[in-house]
């Protein structure tokens, strides 16, 4: 079985309690003495993972996840509280591009600095130099002081001597959102072929489109924890799917008891509740219980709205000229069948609606989630058969 590069065992991190002097000197003594503190803010807890050759890994999360941290501790900034890191082969990180750089050194010097301090040899070094300096792009400027550059011809040669090391495990935290736009396309055309030629990266980004791009699993970070470790499609949209979510509550809006046209039930493909699941493509049938005060059949009204309440589709019962006739219980139920449903992976919703027969007033409304399934990288809420031609 091939050893992986990176292996995380249970690593925690937890700061010491530091706010009033008292407690900055009992975590010092207790870091002398113990060599770690009780107690503290924790930042992260119980990860494991692991990197093995050839595979891409994004670690993904919303701001204060924990991500900044956890690179830290396997670039070996910080030192974990607890849980055991294991690490072989040649690791470069792609973190802050040219923060080692001496800004009164030559952009050449600083070239030569970094590729001896990443591993590679004054030979090495001297018989890469054209090649970085083409990647760098920076013409004669590589003789000037480095402290005359812009931001974005530091990050250019800091990116230019990484790629050049090859590494067997590459480290990068949303480098590739710095710099002119043809120099991201020069960074993203290098990493994929990085990738295919046997390469193994870890990356941190908050773009998923560049990670499903480039990664083939993703790991979930949720308040210092693993929320989710996986296949990268299913990681991200689940991602996605709880943002989405997470903005859809901020917005609810709550039933009215008092409605005279009452939903009464709302089921997805014969169930009720639960988190239901719609392979790409497959099919949907949603299934309505109305309720009326006046024996006349309300209209139902059916939409589907991705999970942060973007509408995507809607059809009412009166559209089609569709009656529902009640049951021997005087309820109303109508099912609207979707035989291939177009929807892009993620999160969305069933909003019924029940609207009094003339169909001008929504007087109840039900709400269902579901999502759906399955490898896409195509943009938006649906996919629209298409067909790719030669000119």
């Amino acid at each position: 079985m091939t050893a992986p590069l990176l292996k995380l065992d249970r690593i925690a991190k937890r700061y010491p309690p530091t706010v009033q002097s008292g407690e900055r000197l009992r975590a010092f003594w207790q870091l002398l003495w113990r060599g770690r503190s009780s107690g503290g803010t924790p930042v992260l807890e119980d990860i494991s993972l692991e990197v093995l050759p050839g595979e891409s890994l994004a670690i993904i999360g919303a701001n204060g996840a924990g991500k900044s941290t956890l690179l830290k501790i396997i670039t070996g900034v910080l030192a974990p509280s607890s849980g055991e890191m294991t690490q072989r082969g040649n690791i470069a990180a792609l973190l802050e591009l040219g923060a080692g750089f001496d800004p009164e050194y030559t952009g050449l010097d600083n070239l030569r600095f970094n590729a001896a301090f990443l591993g590679l040899s004054p030979e090495q070094v001297e018989e890469r130099q054209d090649d970085i300096l083409a990647f760098a792009d920076i013409g004669d400027s590589i003789h000037e002081p480095v402290k005359h550059y812009s931001s974005g011809m530091v990050v250019r040669l800091g990116f230019a001597v990484v790629a050049s090391v090859r590494p067997d495990l590459l480290i990068t935290d949303e480098v590739l959102a710095v710099g002119d736009e043809s120099f991201q396309k020069k960074c993203i055309r290098w990493i994929e072929g990085y990738l295919a030629d046997g390469g193994t990266m870890l990356m941190v980004s908050h773009n998923m489109y560049q990670v499903q791009k480039l990664c083939r699993h993703a790991l979930w970070l949720d308040g210092g924890r693993v929320a989710l470790y996986g296949d990268v499609f299913e990681v991200t949209q689940s991602y996605l799917a709880w943002h989405e979510r997470k903005d859809a509550r901020e917005t609810h809006t709550p039933r009215n008891s008092q409605a005279p046209y009452r939903m009464l039930s709302l089921g997805l493909d014969g169930v009720s509740g639960g988190q239901h699941a719609v392979p790409l493509g497959g099919p949907l049938e949603v299934n309505l219980s109305l309720g009326a005060p006046d024996g006349r059949p309300p209209v139902a009204l059916v939409g589907i709205v991705r999970a942060d309440g973007t509408p995507v589709y809607g059809v009412a019962t009166d559209h089609d000229d569709f009656e529902a006739e009640p049951d021997g219980a005087g309820e109303y139920r109508v099912s609207l069948r979707f035989p291939a449903l177009p929807l892009l992976p993620g999160a969305y919703a069933i909003r019924a609606h029940a609207m009094d027969p003339e169909g001008l007033r929504i007087h109840d409304t039900l709400e269902s989630e579901f999502t759906v399934t399955g490898q896409a990288r195509e943009l938006g809420l649906i996919r629209i058969e298409h067909e790719w031609h030669r000119r």
